[in-house]
């Protein structure tokens, strides 16, 4: 599998302050925990997403798929890299389930997590979702 896609310095910044923002979105009266993510489509789109909570909690959605979501129904389908913030001030990666919407377009996808000052950690999904299952191993299933 190749590299993820390493953002430049100045789409780093941009994507920083998308991913930032994008937390404004967020629907979160019950935890108040409020994630933006930001998802940076291989044409140059941003794609923002928020978390969107519910009182029965099952019915929840991360930000990570609120953006998938969009992204998808809109056209886009190959991504380069995602920016995830949360309220928490320091950086905040997907959870598991978001992982894996995420390997299903994007299986070597950058994951910038922005603190609120803007600083940033990265790290590729293959080293966060190690071993993964994807649509390619669903060729395999024998009848």
């Amino acid at each position: 599998m190749s590299s993820p896609t390493v953002l430049t310095s100045d789409e780093i910044k941009t994507l920083s302050a998308k991913t930032l923002d994008a937390r404004s979105l967020s629907y979160s009266p019950y935890s108040k925990f409020r994630v933006g993510a930001v998802l940076v489509a291989e044409d140059g789109t941003y794609i923002e997403g928020a978390n969107v909570e519910n009182a029965s909690y099952g019915a929840c959605i991360c930000a990570e798929q609120t953006a998938i979501v969009k992204a998808v129904t809109t056209g886009h389908k190959h991504f380069k890299a995602i920016g995830v913030a949360s309220s928490s001030g320091t950086y905040t990666s997907p959870c598991g389930i978001c992982r894996q919407v995420l390997r299903e377009f994007a299986p070597n996808i950058a994951i910038y997590m922005f603190a609120e000052d803007g600083k940033f950690v990265m790290e590729p999904l293959t080293a966060m979702l190690p071993r993964s299952f994807g649509p390619e191993d669903l060729d395999v299933v024998r009848e």
